[in-house]
């Protein structure tokens, strides 16, 4: 016993050591400001993996003029507007269209960017105007001013669409005649072709007017961090600044910001590039694994004991929270508990603690199926010897039962180990910048989705090679 407290405590300093610590002058207020990092030449990543782009320029020119600190927090666009309703976040600039559906749960500061609205075909496509649209399917960037413009003028060229949370993948898809169209705004989409997209806008020289962007904070929500941005805007307006930031993204060629063209397009640049974002983001799946299914473990256990008890509540207890946690998507369970949570407790929750109690709760409820299931498998006869021979039922289940039935779980507890790591890619939804994320922003930067994926599905692939290595070897040792 005092060794599983020893481990315990071990793992409880390592997962707050984890957790994102950000030290600044107590002076100055500090908030949580959430973005969506895949979207040039507004937000994205440059080629020293910094944040960057027109709203972080803004944002940190503001910060420095107005006093105060602020911890940027990228996410999918989705996850970061709800990141801010449910109080998990201060405030977002993402290129965020101001619309009057926003306005019924979002506070605006000043507008700071008029949207120009193009569309754009595969280069060689055959479709020359809007009325070749009919029919066809549009593909659309998740909450961007090009995608309300496109839903205004649906039902006139007849045209279906479909949703992507990041830019690269929606380019991909037009590329690859999966969808023939799509619209954003103007210096978005010209940034990406400047960037090798094989993309061709159909009306550069006319775009359609659409509206303003604005930074956003919850409605009736700090109040004081609208006015510092509204009071920093008038201020960058007035003496040039804002202009020499708009220029300096809008006017410079990409490769400014990307890196050189032979460090984003080979698997040997992009790697040497890239390569300590790759290990970050490596060591934090890792870490996220290994906290992960050792709680989960204990967790799983514990539920695997409930459920083999001579108690029927206890037992129902068990199932239905196995029933529960494996029945939810991982997804839907990471949401829950990052954006939904929060807003019921009145407490923000760290985005790795939030992905640690997800994994926690639905591996554990997987592996608390599998234990009971090696607690049963155990000949039943075993049990009857031992009670037997006086044992008690508690006594017969730890000294008997339990030893045989672990050593039958040994491969399911490995197994699991390797599920818990590519599980780890869907927390990248609510913001953990683990192997996946890292990946999505990498190629919303230099838009090579092909190289960059491989380069990560082979790190997978290594990781998960040494994980069944090592399963092999323990389940030989375990039957020795």
């Amino acid at each position: 016993m005092k060794k599983i407290w020893i481990i315990l405590t071990t793992l409880a300093i390592a997962v707050v050591a984890t957790m994102s610590v950000t030290t600044v002058d107590a002076a100055k207020p500090n908030y949580i400001i959430t973005t969506d990092a895949t979207y040039p030449p507004f937000d994205f990543q440059d080629s020293s993996n910094q944040y960057t782009g027109i709203d972080q320029e803004i944002l940190k020119t503001i910060a420095k003029r107005e006093g105060f600190t602020y911890t940027l927090k990228p996410m999918s666009f989705n996850a970061a507007t709800q990141s801010v309703t449910s109080g998990q976040a201060d405030g977002i600039i993402a290129g965020m269209s101001i619309t009057d559906e926003r306005k019924a749960v979002f506070d605006f500061g000043t507008p700071y960017y008029k949207s120009g609205i193009a569309w754009a075909v595969k280069k060689g496509s055959n479709i020359k105007s809007l009325n070749d649209l009919k029919g066809k399917t549009v593909a659309l960037k998740t909450g961007t001013a090009g995608a309300d413009y496109a839903l205004s003028i649906q039902k006139k060229y007849g045209f279906k669409v479909t949703y992507f949370n990041d830019s690269d993948t929606l380019y991909n898809d037009v590329i690859n005649d999966n969808t023939q169209a799509t619209f954003g705004d103007l210096p978005v989409l010209q940034y990406s072709i400047k960037n090798g997209t094989k993309l061709k806008v159909m009306n550069a020289d006319s775009p359609y007017e659409s509206g303003w962007y604005g930074f956003a904070v919850k409605k009736g929500q700090n109040k004081q961090l609208l006015t510092s941005f509204n009071k920093g805007y008038a201020s960058i307006k007035k003496d040039g600044t804002y202009d020499k930031i708009i220029k300096k993204y809008l006017g410079a060629p990409a490769s400014d910001f990307t890196g050189k063209k032979s460090d984003n397009t080979s698997l040997l640049g992009i790697l040497k590039a890239n390569d300590s974002a790759f290990m970050r983001g490596l060591w934090q799946t890792l870490l996220l694994t290994i906290l992960g299914i050792v709680l989960a473990s204990v967790w799983g256990i514990i539920l695997g004991i409930m459920g083999v008890s001579q108690n029927s509540v206890v037992r129902g207890i068990s199932t239905t929270l196995i029933y529960i946690f494996r029945g939810l998507p991982l997804m839907v369970l990471a949401f829950f508990i990052y954006i939904g949570l929060p807003g019921v407790i009145g407490a923000k929750i760290p985005a790795f603690t939030a992905g640690l109690i997800t994994l926690i709760l639905n591996e554990g409820a997987y592996t608390g199926a599998f234990v009971r299931g090696g607690f049963e498998a155990v000949d039943k006869g075993q049990m009857e010897a031992a009670r037997s021979l006086g044992f008690t039922y508690n006594r017969s289940m730890r000294k008997v039962i339990m030893p045989q039935g672990l050593k039958i779980m040994v491969p399911s507890f490995i197994n699991q180990f390797i599920i818990t790591l590519k599980d780890t890619s869907i927390l990248s939804a609510i913001g953990i910048l683990e192997l996946t994320q890292t990946g999505t922003l990498i190629v919303s930067r230099n838009s090579q989705g092909f190289r960059v994926w491989a380069i990560v599905a082979v790190i997978y692939l290594v990781v998960i090679t040494l994980l069944t290595l090592l399963s092999n070897w323990v389940e030989k040792r375990t039957r020795a």
